[in-house]
């Protein structure tokens, strides 16, 4: 375990300089620059320019930003002048790790209670709503979810308010719209992996011995027909987790994703990259996590 925890470890590091790499190479290929928008003085353009070191080749920039990096520093936003990178991300990630734990809460306990009830009740009313669910889930936008319960629930009933992160009350409409294409997702391969299992021996073996259906859902079915959901889970955690970013948009809330798009919007080279990186920092630590948690749940798979 511990051999193939530090060799994708080594791994998770070089796809991560290739990911900054090409990153870097990519933001500096936009049309523009963080200051052709602002009313100001060529003499000016030149002085933030040459403060920022973007007057120098590239390449230097680009080993810069690296040493920077090695030291955990992200830069400076080019916007919001003297503010770092870091200190962006420490205000605005807890509110997208809160929004993203609800999320997930959300869609895992539910997708996972549907899909199990879907597989037991397979052809008959139950079934057919979880995969009409699941078809709505998966086809339909978050975003378009997102403008949708707002609306009906915020705008015309006025049960929620319509925006902001506030409070719990604030929270419902942004986790249901985020985590319903997750429940959906969930509730689908749990249904497909139960009906798998349901016709195994070992599930044959349980009924024959008197077990308890409630005992053989559990220790035995669940257990095995996790292995795919926990193959989704990782990106899945990543995503939500880090910012979903037209949710949070949708609902005014200040969260990584709202930043990431204003950075992109304003070429904001720096937070975008330092964003980047935290996002695929978190998205490989997942997919880390997730082997690990593979041979935790079936210690017949070898970790190779």
């Amino acid at each position: 375990m511990l051999k193939f925890i530090l060799r994708r470890t080594l791994a998770s590091f070089l796809m991560l300089f290739i990911l900054v790499t090409a990153t870097f190479f990519v933001v500096k290929l936009l049309p523009g620059s963080p200051f052709t928008s602002e009313k100001m003085q060529a003499g000016s353009k030149e002085i933030l320019y040459r403060y920022y070191g973007l007057d120098k080749p590239v390449w230097q920039q680009y080993f810069t930003y690296l040493g920077n990096l090695l030291q955990g520093d992200l830069g400076v936003s080019y916007k919001l002048r003297s503010v770092s990178v870091n200190s962006i991300i420490a205000s605005a990630f807890p509110y997208s790790l809160d929004l993203g734990l609800r999320a997930l809460a959300f869609a895992l306990t539910a997708g996972l209670i549907l899909g199990i009830i879907a597989a037991y009740r397979r052809g008959k009313a139950m079934d057919t709503l979880t995969m009409l669910l699941a078809i709505i889930g998966t086809s339909v936008p978050s975003f378009i979810i997102g403008f949708f319960v707002q609306y009906l629930f915020a705008v015309h009933l006025k049960w929620f308010p319509v925006a902001q992160y506030e409070s719990g009350w604030h929270t419902v409409l942004p986790t249901f719209a985020l985590g319903l294409g997750m429940l959906a997702t969930i509730a689908k391969y749990t249904r497909t992996s139960m009906l798998e299992v349901i016709q195994s021996d070992f599930v044959r073996t349980a009924n024959s011995k008197g077990v308890s259906k409630l005992a053989i859902v559990t220790r035995h079915q669940l257990r095995n027909a996790l292995l795919p959901i926990v193959t989704l889970l990782g990106p899945m955690v990543a995503m939500v987790i880090t910012g979903t970013f037209v949710v949070e948009n949708v609902f005014g809330i200040p969260g990584l994703g709202r930043h990431y798009v204003t950075s992109i919007q304003n070429l904001d080279y720096t937070l975008v990259l330092g964003l980047t990186v935290f996002f695929a920092a978190f998205l490989v630590l997942m997919n880390l996590l997730v082997d690990i948690v593979y041979k935790l749940i079936d210690p017949r798979i070898k970790l190779e």
